[in-house]
């Protein structure tokens, strides 16, 4: 392909999902690296697409994480190839073909690789772009370089569900015993500012320490990077600390760690308690769980468990050893 030669992406979802196609897109910008990559997802990622250095221009689009995705408002001559990285179809496929574009790239097409239920996100879209011939790395996530444990702590205690919140007074415990070493700081969207302030009042922190509503996703990501540990639930910062290997302790309730869970080998700790599942409401119920709803998987992660997790993880600033 050459530099006239136009690709279209699709993954027109949140901070998380944009996170685990990292590989996937960096793959796609190797096998082609003169072509013009055109990413369709939501404007408010933009700070972000600009780090990946795959992406030549973002293409805003409405979230489709609860909706299926549009058809991408494309000018001038149909993309010469579209990658569907958004899902596995027959919405998004039908969402590309509508550009007019000669080849597609996607699972659940006669010429696209199988589709798996229980992949690791990354996994599934590095082996997307691999069955069609890219080298990606698929542990190629970073976006930077973490700056060092002398930044707060962050404590993230929103989620997009209900079902995946650990409950605010935990998260104000784990808040409260770390306030007594370093400074900590409260994230979240402006809709979980409520929340935030909540914890804060509950660690009894001052209300200058809740930074939710307060800044921007380049912001958010500037200070996860120089953080000392992120405690935080399955959620994009989690992805966050990945992207810049910033210690984290991440913890899980729906999905496992085995599907959205941070890098094996990064300084990383996944909380999870799967022998409770069996108590746990399925995918269906799950959806309609009302406010304040934790999954029993969540719920059974201990505030002594975080606070282990936290101590193995910045050991090494206590002469101990370092996971990183």
């Amino acid at each position: 392909m050459t530099a006239a030669t136009r690709i279209l992406v699709l993954r027109a979802l949140g901070l998380g999902d944009l996170l685990t196609v990292v590989p996937a897109l960096r793959g796609l910008r190797d096998r082609f690296p003169v072509a013009e990559i055109t990413l369709a997802a939501p404007p408010s990622l933009g700070p972000l697409v600009s780090r990946i250095g795959a992406v030549d221009r973002l293409l805003p689009m409405p979230s489709a994480v609860r909706v299926p995705p549009r058809p991408p408002v494309w000018s001038g001559r149909p993309p010469a190839l579209a990658v569907n990285l958004h899902g596995r179809g027959p919405q998004s496929v039908a969402a590309l073909r509508a550009t007019g574009t000669r080849v597609l790239w996607s699972y659940r097409i006669p010429d696209g690789p199988p589709w798996r239920d229980d992949e690791h996100e990354v996994a599934r879209w590095w082996r997307l772009v691999s069955w069609y011939g890219c080298e990606a790395d698929p542990t190629d996530l970073r976006l930077g370089t973490w700056r060092g444990a002398r930044g707060p702590a962050v404590v993230h205690p929103g989620a997009a569900t209900p079902e995946r919140r650990w409950p605010a007074r935990r998260y104000a415990e784990v808040a409260r015993a770390l306030a007594g070493r370093d400074p900590v700081v409260v994230t979240g969207t402006g809709a979980e500012r409520g929340l935030a302030l909540r914890v804060a009042r509950l660690a009894g922190l001052p209300p200058d320490s809740v930074v939710a509503g307060a800044t921007d996703l380049a912001g958010l990501a500037d200070l996860v990077s120089q953080a000392r540990v992120v405690v935080c639930g399955d959620t994009g910062v989690a992805h966050l600390a990945t992207a810049y290997r910033t210690p984290s302790v991440v913890l899980f309730g729906p999905q496992p760690p085995s599907r959205w869970g941070p890098a094996a080998e990064g300084p990383h700790v996944a909380l999870w308690h799967p022998e409770v599942a069996e108590r746990a409401p399925g995918p269906a119920r799950a959806e309609r769980a009302p406010e304040g709803t934790v999954d029993p998987r969540l719920r059974a992660i201990t505030t002594d468990e975080v606070l282990a997790a936290v101590r193995s993880l910045t050991a090494a600033d206590r002469g101990g050893p370092s996971r990183r």
